[in-house]
């Protein structure tokens, strides 16, 4: 099995979760177009509590937003783990570095290193970009950082951040045979955790993780499969069709196609629900990570139904251990 890196003392909830052999749920914020607080304060009421940590997206598809690390902050004040989003698009590894440690300094733990969407697709097509690294070389920052406590042109931290290091995976590019060997470069890098791209066809997603399993891949790190539920057959109809990276399989399409209108989005959900069954009994799946932008106040239903609560609590024991338990805060529903 896998063991936590020993020099790190982080406190990340996520790798506790991992570490300790439950299956995990992280959940996803995406920060507002504007300095509103509150929204993510908002957001953040329907994940506490549900999930083990909250990924915030850094500006994602090229809009701007309010900053990974300031909505991360938020979360932070609110109780729940962030997980620290950062794209290789916007900052070249002077701010990169700098950054980490501010977020290490505020009291984050647990980050996701992104090549992050093209310029093009944004809302500034014409701004400049920088990608000084990509995704694999910010992994390998990042661990450099933690371990050797070095910044990547050698010279020593005085106190180096202790980031968990996650990682995204995309199982459905093409071409296909090359995706494990992907994953593998993720993990030589020093990923602790992968996150995949959301899952709509399951044959697919079952022979990639089976190839990671026979290459002893998932012995060395944590994969959590991606959940997206469908809102309507209009949105998997889009997504197979128009969105790149993504393989929406035709049974998704015909389920959607066989309820009314007003019933689909039950049914992407109960389709969800019957996937998150499929990957607790699945080797080599460590959890499940929700992607449910800006239908956040779903995420209370999905867990409930999918039988993933209560969360699991660790309190410190007086040998500064951590006690597993479940919190009863979670049993009153809303």
């Amino acid at each position: 099995g896998y063991t936590p890196v020993a020099a790190m003392k982080s406190e990340s909830n996520l790798e506790r979760v991992l570490s300790h052999g439950l299956f995990a749920v992280t959940g996803e914020l995406g920060p507002p177009r504007g300095a509103d607080a509150d929204i993510v304060r908002e957001k953040a009421k329907h994940l506490k509590g549900r999930v083990d940590a909250v990924n915030v997206t850094d500006n994602q598809t090229a809009m701007v937003r309010l900053s990974s690390w300031a909505g991360s902050l938020l979360l932070l004040q609110e109780g729940i783990e962030p997980n620290y989003q950062m794209v290789c698009r916007d900052r070249n590894r002077i701010a990169m570095q700098s950054d980490i440690l501010g977020a290490s300094a505020l009291g984050i733990k647990t980050m996701l290193c992104l090549s992050g969407d093209h310029q093009t697709f944004g809302d500034h097509p014409k701004s400049r970009k920088v990608f000084d690294l990509d995704s694999i070389q910010l992994i390998g920052m990042v661990k450099k950082m933690r371990d050797e406590s070095k910044f990547l042109s050698g010279q020593e931290i005085t106190k180096p951040p202790r980031m968990f290091i996650g990682a995204a995976e995309n199982p459905f590019g093409q071409p296909y045979e090359f995706r494990v060997h992907r994953l593998a470069k993720k993990i030589a890098a020093g990923a602790d955790f992968i996150q995949t791209q959301c899952i709509y066809n399951m044959e697919r997603f079952r022979d990639w993780i089976k190839q990671a399993n026979d290459m002893g891949l998932t012995e060395k790190v944590y994969i959590l499969a991606g959940i997206t539920p469908m809102k309507s057959l209009r949105m998997a109809q889009y997504m197979k069709t128009s969105v790149p990276g993504l393989d929406v399989s035709d049974w998704v399409i015909k389920r959607l196609e066989g309820v009314e209108k007003k019933k689909q989005a039950d049914e992407g959900i109960a389709i969800a629900c019957e996937q998150i069954e499929e990957f607790k009994q699945m080797k080599g799946v460590a959890g499940v990570h929700l992607m449910l932008i800006e239908w956040e106040h779903k995420v209370p239903e999905i867990t409930e139904r999918a039988k993933l609560l209560p969360r699991p609590t660790f309190q410190e024991s007086a040998q500064g251990g951590s006690r597993v338990g479940l919190s009863d805060e979670d049993e009153t529903h809303e």
